[in-house]
């Protein structure tokens, strides 16, 4: 038995937990370099704010209805994500966190509990002690409890838990019948589309459907959402997230940039977070590619983007080595006159480090111990005085380059100078 916990608007419900003013107000979340919108609080979107829209394209209708946008503030967010699996550590031994915002709980060995209840408490708890709303969905599989999540949030009659197994199978077959198949988990436009045409329209048709025929028109992995549906668990519960086969690091510059220099600047910083993740998995990373390119949505002006691969030999997590490997690649593509809009590297064929294999030809051995003993002192003094503290000199000092975030809130969490102050009248 599984149950998910996700939080409603979780970036729009973060920023406005800090601040008391934003309480009743429209809130967006917008994109890097303040773009997009990519989160809602409820009040947007009753005024039909959609996702993806351009900010520069709301101003009206901001300035209307007192709609705030904000800069995304990701260490808020991680912040908070990580106190919300600390509470629910406290109602399952085992968790699963799938994503910022929502994780499944093993339900597995409480036969005798009202499941319920059981949410309930997980909902009053967590909004007691952070001060965030989530929903709850019970079910015997993973896609049914994403489903019952779903229920739980649309239908106010279940006071934001939904436990599917407390339906009657009719009353279960009648709420199917009303949900588009494209609410089910792994049901993207393109399958929802040709389901549609195969007259499959409802979670119900889904339901109904033969996993067997399923197969042979889509997938495996639709027929193993089929059975999902129908009860039988395919998915188990991941406690341990599995070791990522790429790491990509990329962001839209904040400004247009002409200059080499400021290019290889934003390569290495982006080389440096990245083989940092790669030492948190515990791998060497086999190949590394650079891509540049300009902003494909001024078509006025000169366009150019490349993306390049070269071996990592012998693979390696050191920063100084990736990064002079970067940097080597884009010497090669960069071509003057144009004007960079992002720029990003990913390092692939990762390989565990025990399993690296070794050059016949290779420098003394040493060598690599002494270069994997200084990555492991770097990363220790980065955690403890905060990432950057120690770094390449090649990512640049002022960094100007860096995404333009003009609307960010306070970094409320995660810094002593920017706690919020609450005063007592």
């Amino acid at each position: 038995m599984f149950a998910l916990v996700d939080c409603n608007n979780f970036y729009a419900s973060c920023e406005k937990l800090f601040d008391p003013a934003l309480a009743d107000r429209p809130l967006v979340v917008l994109s890097n370099n303040d773009g997009c919108v990519v989160a809602r609080s409820a009040e947007a979107k009753l005024l039909g704010v959609p996702m993806g829209a351009p900010w520069f394209k709301l101003r009206q209708l901001a300035a209307q209805h007192g709609i705030v946008g904000l800069s995304s503030n990701y260490a808020l967010y991680a912040d908070m994500s990580n106190r919300v699996v600390e509470v629910l550590c406290a109602f399952s031994p085992r968790v699963e966190v799938y994503s910022i915002d929502e994780s499944f709980l093993d339900l597995s060995g409480f036969r005798n509990l009202d499941r319920v209840l059981y949410g309930q408490q997980i909902r009053s708890r967590i909004a007691q002690w952070l001060g965030l709303p989530v929903c709850v969905g019970i079910a015997p599989t993973k896609t049914l409890a994403k489903l019952a999540n779903h229920v739980a949030k649309k239908q106010p009659g279940f006071a934001g838990v939904c436990d599917l197994t407390r339906l009657a199978p009719e009353a279960r077959a009648a709420l199917f019948a009303q949900l588009d198949v494209g609410e089910v988990w792994g049901v993207g436009r393109q399958i929802n589309e040709r389901l549609g045409e195969m007259r499959i329209r409802s979670v119900l048709d889904l339901i109904r459907a033969d996993p067997d025929w399923i197969r042979r028109r889509f997938s495996v992995v639709l027929e193993r959402t089929v059975r999902e549906l129908n009860g039988i668990s395919c998915l188990a519960l991941e406690e341990v997230a599995p070791p990522k086969q790429q790491i990509m690091a990329s962001r839209s510059f904040g400004h247009l940039l002409h200059d080499l220099d400021e290019l290889r600047e934003a390569i290495s910083s982006h080389t440096s977070r990245a083989a940092e993740k790669l030492r948190q998995q515990q791998c060497d990373a086999g190949a590394l590619s650079v891509l540049i390119r300009t902003n494909p949505f001024k078509s006025d002006e000169p366009q150019y983007q490349r993306t390049v691969t070269d071996p990592v030999s012998p693979p390696s997590s050191d920063s100084r080595a990736l990064i002079a490997a970067a940097t080597r690649i884009l010497t090669r593509i960069y071509r003057p006159g144009y004007a960079y809009h992002k720029a990003g590297v990913m390092l692939s064929q990762l390989v565990p480090r025990a399993h690296t294999q070794g050059e016949l030809f290779a420098a003394d051995v040493t060598e690599v111990d002494r270069s994997r003993e200084l990555m492991t002192v770097m990363d220790a003094i980065n955690r403890r005085w905060g990432r950057g503290t120690l770094r390449s000199s090649a990512t640049g000092v002022d960094q100007g380059w860096r995404m333009r975030r003009e609307r960010l809130s306070p970094a409320y969490t995660t810094s002593w100078d920017e706690l919020p102050v609450v005063r007592a009248k």
